[in-house]
């Protein structure tokens, strides 16, 4: 007996027919003799429309736990129906919100973007157990939390994938569904371009740095809660079947997916190219990454401005990549120059939420600062910093920033 965890989102459930097709497709994976927990997302744009409706009836003079408990009725409205359907349909089933006795996620207190407790939530999970052993599919909001005081709070953004996910990490689920209104991760936006594929599958890590991007098909925070163990997918509820293909999310593959700060294991070498108006060339970046990779020389950074371009190869590639590029510059009626620069050490510190770290480079580079570590270079993406400092000190930064994140 299989236990499966399926998230509804907002459209999957917009409407009677919608949620009845949901519930169907719940009772028939029921009839194969597998267990399964839903989690169910407010109906569509519901949340929204009820802090607009507060809004407007009494202005912007609601607290956050005000706040919290408007934005809950979503959930609380549409795993009730949910339950309901599932025994319309002839299968017990109980819904299960922040104030039943059964409740799971526990949380801090902070209203609207609380933090789980995972010691407590792990406990809590085990009374859906007992549920699953009655035969009774339970039916849980997504999103939401209960605080120290019993009070309701809420998971923030993503907050119903991660429910899932949390769940089925708890519970060690053979599978997590999500399921929505797309067939699942495209090669790119469809509506865009019109030759977008169906991906069979993606990485956590590429799905990761795909929704920090502004792909919409899940949260990267829910990503947080991505079992390796646990095989996941994203289906279309328009299949009604929960056995639908869809794009299937491995990994990850590192490790755990919270902020983490690593040492390269080998000294990095810099080579600077300097020429006039740089950036003004169109094809020098792809010249200048072309004739190192024909050579088969990897870059793990590159950096640029107006009037100078840095390069950063592994040391035992630096004397033979400073000789072809050498030749390119040269050969480039733009560039003058080229240097081949000191012994770095790469550090990298990744998260999938650093950008949304307010202050976050100055945070790592500050202890960097008061001790004297010079910063050769840094480059940064939605998803990762990375910092090059002299070899020398590289075990000592890479200590500092990870003292500083903890």
């Amino acid at each position: 007996m299989d236990l499966l965890v399926a998230k509804f989102g907002g459209t999957s459930v917009g409407n009677g027919s919608r949620i009845k097709k949901a519930a169907q497709s719940v009772v028939n994976e029921y009839m194969k003799g597998n267990q399964i927990i839903v989690v169910v997302s407010a109906v569509n744009k519901s949340t929204d429309d009820l802090i607009g409706l507060s809004n407007e009836a009494i202005g912007e003079g609601l607290t956050n736990r005000q706040k919290a408990e408007i934005m809950a009725m979503g959930e609380l409205t549409s795993s009730r129906v949910f339950s309901a359907t599932i025994e319309s349909l002839g299968v017990k089933s109980e819904f299960i919100d922040p104030y039943h006795e059964l409740w799971p996620v526990i949380t801090d207190s902070n209203s609207l973007e609380a933090k789980i407790n995972f010691k407590a939530t792990d406990i809590k999970m085990e009374g859906l157990r007992t549920l699953l052993n009655q035969g009774i599919i339970p039916v849980i909001c997504g999103f939401l939390g209960k605080g120290p005081l019993g009070e309701i709070t809420t998971l923030g953004r993503g907050g119903s994938d991660v429910t899932a996910f949390l769940i089925g990490h708890c519970l060690e689920a053979r599978e997590v569904i999500i399921v929505t209104d797309v067939d699942g991760v495209m090669s790119t936006d469809p509506n865009k371009i019109e030759s977008a594929k169906l991906l069979d599958e993606i990485s956590v890590e590429e799905m990761r740095d795909l929704a920090t991007h502004g792909a919409q098909v899940l949260h990267p925070n829910a990503l947080l809660y991505k079992d390796p163990l646990i095989s996941a997918k994203i289906i279309n509820f328009e299949h009604g079947d929960l056995s639908s293909k869809g794009t299937r999310i491995v990994g990850p593959f590192d490790g755990d997916l919270l902020r983490g700060v690593t040492l390269y294991k080998n000294p990095i070498s810099l080579i600077a190219v300097v020429g006039e108006e740089m950036l003004n060339k169109p094809g020098l970046f792809a010249g200048l990454s072309g004739c190192l990779a024909n050579e088969n020389i990897n870059i793990f950074g590159i950096s640029a401005a107006q009037n100078s371009m840095s390069a950063f190869v592994n040391k035992s590639d630096s004397n033979k990549a400073y000789h072809i590029l050498h030749q390119f510059v040269i050969e480039t009626d733009v560039l003058s120059s080229l240097s081949l620069g000191r012994d770095t050490a790469m550090i990298t510190f990744a998260g999938p939420d650093i950008i949304e770290q307010s202050g976050i480079i100055s945070k790592i580079t500050e202890p960097l600062r008061m001790n004297d570590i010079n910063i050769v270079e840094i480059i940064s993406s939605q998803t990762a910093i990375v910092l090059f400092v002299d070899w020398v000190n590289g075990e000592k930064a890479c200590k500092l920033i990870s003292e500083v994140i903890e």
